[in-house]
């Protein structure tokens, strides 16, 4: 999922550098909402964690890439905002330090896995905990790496500079994401519900003021 140079048109990828500088800058405005003396400990964690399941990449067809991405279980763990940090901070490491992804796509990139997986991830989570939390980290695991996917072929089909056009690439991406993300839908889950169960803390709301 992350794309490398040259995968897309200039003005598609500095329209994408503005977005998720945005969301950047509002981020470290919010970030202090999301954490407290419970969950600062293991933001470098979630992030190691997140920076070797990465790592692991596969080649798929008419696309860039499959892979672990675990946005929302940062965003589940962190906060959305915080969660966006440590993605942000493990995108722009592979980027510059192991060429894993373009810097031309950098900002897609944070928006597709950090923007759109943590974001989508966090809210779903939300919205359905009540009712059980492990089916609920499973849906966020699922659908935020579907929908970051879906995101990365919108990006790359609209793009001239790309050999394939949208109606492969949604598709494509779309697909072999959604099948990958029933297991990092599975992993979400467990880790969630391990901690819930271990230190609950950890998933409440830090208290303000």
């Amino acid at each position: 999922m992350h794309i490398p140079d040259g995968f897309l048109d200039l003005e598609i990828a500095l329209a994408f550098y503005v977005l998720s500088l945005s969301v950047l800058a509002i981020s470290i405005a919010k970030a202090g909402k999301d954490l407290d003396e419970r969950k600062a400990p293991i933001v470098g964690m979630i992030a190691a964690s997140i920076f070797a399941a990465q790592m692991l990449n596969w080649p798929i067809p008419g696309g860039t890439s499959a892979h672990f991405v675990g946005g929302a279980l940062a965003g589940i763990l962190l906060g959305p905002f915080a969660g966006f940090i440590a993605m942000a901070s493990v995108l722009v490491i592979q980027a510059l330090v192991f060429a894993d992804g373009g810097i031309t796509a950098l900002g897609a990139n944070v928006w597709n896995m950090g923007v759109v997986n943590v974001f989508v991830g966090y809210y779903a989570f939300k919205l359905l905990e009540k009712r059980n939390v492990f089916a609920a980290s499973a849906i966020a695991g699922w659908l935020g790496i579907t929908l970051a996917a879906i995101f990365t072929g919108i990006e790359i089909g609209l793009s001239s500079s790309f050999d394939y056009s949208i109606a492969i690439t949604v598709p494509v991406m779309g697909i072999w994401h959604g099948v990958l993300g029933i297991v990092e839908g599975f992993v979400t889950a467990g880790v969630v519900s391990y901690i819930a169960s271990s230190r609950p803390d950890i998933l409440q709301k830090p208290a303000v003021g």
